[in-house]
């Protein structure tokens, strides 16, 4: 499947609805593509979230209202989805450094504005970076662990560094309790949470032979089926694993051929993950098909 030609879809769906009430769903629905992998290859792709390309979009559109019509500021506020003059100019602003009155009332005038991506933009993205994965087969596994949920870097509302280090924290002290564990590697589990929602859901976990006898106060049993997984490398310290995560996602998935099946992608740390060294290992797998 054609990843760049679902992306291209979903940029063309934005700017025939710049002026609706869109919403992610809505946008990931045109490209095919399910609402959390879809904010994850276009922010990798892009460089930046959703809402804030169509946010920027909207701005450059105000521009041509601005220089090319006699609407109402307020009305060209709310076409771009502001629900008042004030957030509208603050906004504006912020992005082009002058009011919108001032800038009318100069006659327009040349800005620098959010482009469109085309293809040639995003195919050139895509044809960047090395990495190559491992294709494995992974028997059906039980894992346990604590489960916090968060949002990721795809989201405005990122907020990994206050979520999981902590939750990692606690884990590793309680390990231990977990009956049956298989030592030496620890597993971070993640997949979309609520549907309805932008945030994640991350199990800090081990695996267990079998189901375990007993599971610990406050933590989840997560059994995941037999797949097959295109398990990566991240060199270097586990604060930058994003950008690992960025060009499985925005390269070699586009270009693999292969498809994600929309199951959890695994994050691996074993005695290679040194978490203050730049030397550090950490294994990324997500599950794929043909």
């Amino acid at each position: 499947m054609n990843y760049l030609g679902q992306l291209q879809r979903s940029v063309e769906f934005i700017e025939h609805h710049l002026d609706d009430d869109l919403t992610l769903g809505e946008v990931a629905k045109a490209a095919g593509i399910s609402r959390w992998h879809f904010q994850r290859i276009f922010r990798a792709m892009t460089g930046e979230t959703v809402k804030a390309y169509i946010r920027a979009r909207r701005l450059a559109r105000s521009l041509e209202r601005l220089r090319e019509t006699d609407l109402r500021i307020l009305d060209i506020a709310m076409m771009a989805g502001f629900g008042s003059q004030e957030a509208f100019a603050r906004a504006f602003k912020k992005a082009f450094g002058i009011t919108p009155s001032t800038y009318r009332a100069r006659g327009g005038g040349p800005l620098l504005e959010k482009a469109r991506f085309d293809e040639a933009y995003l195919r050139h993205v895509a044809e960047q970076g090395a990495l190559e994965p491992k294709l494995i087969g992974r028997p059906a596994t039980t894992f346990v662990g604590l489960r916090t949920s968060f949002f990721g870097p795809d989201s405005e509302r990122n907020n990994i560094a206050e979520k999981l280090p902590p939750l990692w924290d606690v884990f590793m002290e309680r390990c231990d309790d977990v009956d049956g564990r298989v030592p030496g590697v620890c597993w971070g589990i993640v997949e979309q949470g609520d549907s309805e929602s932008e945030a994640l859901s991350y199990i800090a976990a081990v695996e267990v032979r079998g189901h375990g006898p007993t599971l610990p106060a406050d933590m989840v049993r997560r059994e995941l089926p037999a797949a097959t997984y295109a398990q990566f490398e991240h060199h270097g310290l586990a604060s930058s694993l994003d950008h690992t995560v960025s060009y499985i996602y925005s390269t070699w998935l586009l270009q693999s051929g292969r498809r994600h099946t929309y199951g959890p992608d695994l994050e691996r740390y074993d005695h290679d993950f040194h978490p203050t060294s730049s030397s550090s290992v950490v294994g990324y797998a997500i599950p794929v098909t043909d």
